[in-house]
């Protein structure tokens, strides 16, 4: 295979931490395997979705014949640029916060609190290669996988080429992802800019820092500079931060950020940028003046493109769009029937357990759908997610806007934070739990939760969907106390509180004098 180097994949510094990940998602003395005569499904792309149709093919040890092809780093975005790294520095992040906040529970810190910022990521990079060993070139191996390091392309109609071999294929899936966009900005690429594939290579903390951007990526790793110690303006092309969630939560997380001193510009336009003796000038507007911010790195945080070049999707007729990525129907297959795409390369939820999910519905499909019969289908996934700031945005199913748009009538029980005794005890007030769910039923359409640890309470929704367990059934779920997700269970008694009208008041006045 073509020599890789430790500078082509992007890494630094390369200590001994990066060193183990390389050894084991890019491995640079890694030898190609000699090809099969042919595979029953060869996958171009190891990120999570591309992991998880390999291994899984392979590991039923049925007699499949599976291949991989990565061109980068094994595990993709989420465990090296992405999901892993980014929830490591807000760990640290929190750490900080949660010494600020002490005095509050009546401890007292004394003296200052000083971030040593080079070992926050040196723990990022050792929490990073610790987890490595479970996306690692040598584990696709152990699973059965032939893996294989290189650029694949599309040569022929079931064949695919990789550093001068040819694999032939019955079926082929695309899990190439997504990258960081390249900001339109005047003087950005002159003055340079980090993404979230670069920002995770810092050693030294920049003292002023520009994030544009605020969605998920930015608003976390803006609150977790900030934390750290940085100076932090972000921009927002947008009138509020994290403007695809509810508006409640989003405006919870956006006064959290002004309290903490992050300078927020909301229906920002950036006009240029320049590199001076100072630092990195940002020439913006907000309204009808024009403005503008000395920095010390800009953070951009805005926008994915799908990795649809070099793959030679025309070869196999295979349509997409440069922007939205590789074109599939509800099953995940493309307009080539021998080939299925999933993960970021085509999906509108960019998430890792979006992909996973995935993946398991183009297993079903490519192998085990003889005829077509009994295919698994995208649009039948109820997909959580959750933006990891803090407070944190958990959100499963409808929002109130979706469900109008498919005309449904709904109602919303929503329980402050204030209101529930954990949450009171532990000082984390600021938050609710809404509930969307059917007028004159209680099935429950979709759940919005602001809380510390939204993400580890929103699952539970998510299982009353999938199961069509409704309200009525989950008040009668006994949940431990004190906990904040017992604004679960308060919520479902008042939907049950709900339904007494006056006619079944009287009915259980006469049971009461029966009994």
């Amino acid at each position: 295979m073509t020599q890789t180097t430790f500078h082509d994949l992007n890494l630094s510094p390369m200590d001994e931490y990066n060193q183990t990940l390389v050894g084991h998602v890019h491995p640079l003395d890694w030898e190609n395997p000699q090809p099969k005569d042919c595979y029953d499904l060869v996958v171009i792309g190891g990120g999570t979705a591309g992991l998880v149709t390999a291994k899984g093919a392979a590991g039923l040890d049925v007699g499949l014949n599976v291949a991989l092809i990565e061109r980068h780093l094994i595990g993709g975005d989420c465990l090296n640029v992405g999901c892993v790294p980014s929830k490591a520095v807000i760990r640290s992040s929190r750490a900080v916060a949660d010494i600020h906040k002490a005095s509050a529970y009546g401890v007292k810190v004394n003296g200052s609190v000083e971030v040593d910022f080079a070992t926050v990521m040196q723990r990022m990079r050792r929490v990073r290669a610790q987890i490595s060993p479970v996306d690692s070139a040598l584990g696709a191996k152990k699973y059965g996988v032939d893996m294989y390091l290189g650029d694949g392309t599309f040569t022929g109609p079931d064949t695919i080429e990789v550093n001068g071999q040819t694999l032939r294929f019955k079926k082929a899936v695309i899990t190439t992802g997504a990258r960081a966009v390249r900001p339109n900005i005047e003087g950005i690429e002159e003055a340079g800019y980090l993404t979230n594939e670069t920002v995770f290579n810092l050693t030294e903390q920049p003292r002023r820092l520009a994030v544009i951007g605020a969605g998920p990526i930015g608003c976390e790793l803006a609150q977790s500079f900030r934390r750290l110690g940085s100076e932090v303006v972000v921009f927002e092309r947008s009138p509020h931060v994290l403007i695809r969630e509810d508006a409640d939560a989003a405006e919870i997380v956006q006064q959290s950020f002004i309290r903490e001193g992050i300078q927020l510009v909301v229906n920002a336009k950036l006009h240029r940028v320049e590199k001076t003796a100072e630092g990195k000038v940002l020439h913006f507007s907000s309204g009808d003046q024009e403005q503008s911010v000395v920095v010390d790195e800009i953070l951009v945080g805005a926008g994915r493109a799908p990795n649809v070049e070099g793959l030679g999707l025309e070869t196999v007729g295979v349509d997409y769009d440069p922007r939205k990525g590789v074109k599939v129907n509800d099953h995940l297959q493309t307009t080539n029937p021998k080939i299925y795409a999933a993960g970021d390369i085509c999906m509108n939820w960019k998430f890792t357990h979006a992909a996973d999910a995935a993946a398991r519905i183009v297993l079903k499909n490519t192998l085990f759908s003889p005829f077509g019969l009994g295919r698994y289908k995208l649009s039948d996934l109820v997909m959580p997610w959750v933006t990891y700031t803090d407070p944190e945005i958990a959100h499963v199913g409808l929002y109130e806007q979706d469900a109008q748009a498919q005309g449904l009538d709904t109602n919303i029980i929503k329980i402050p934070f204030h209101d529930v005794d954990r949450a009171i005890a532990e000082g984390e007030e600021e938050g609710f739990i809404k509930i969307l769910h059917k007028k004159g039923s209680d099935e429950i359409l979709g759940a919005t939760i602001v809380a510390s640890h939204a993400g580890e309470m929103i699952s539970e929704i998510t299982t009353a969907i999938v199961h069509k367990i409704g309200l009525s059934k989950m008040a009668s779920v006994i949940h431990p106390y004190p906990t904040q997700a017992e604004a679960i269970k308060k919520s479902a008694d008042l939907y049950r509180r709900g339904l007494l009208t006056p006619t079944s008041k009287k009915f259980l006045s006469i049971l009461t004098k029966l009994s």
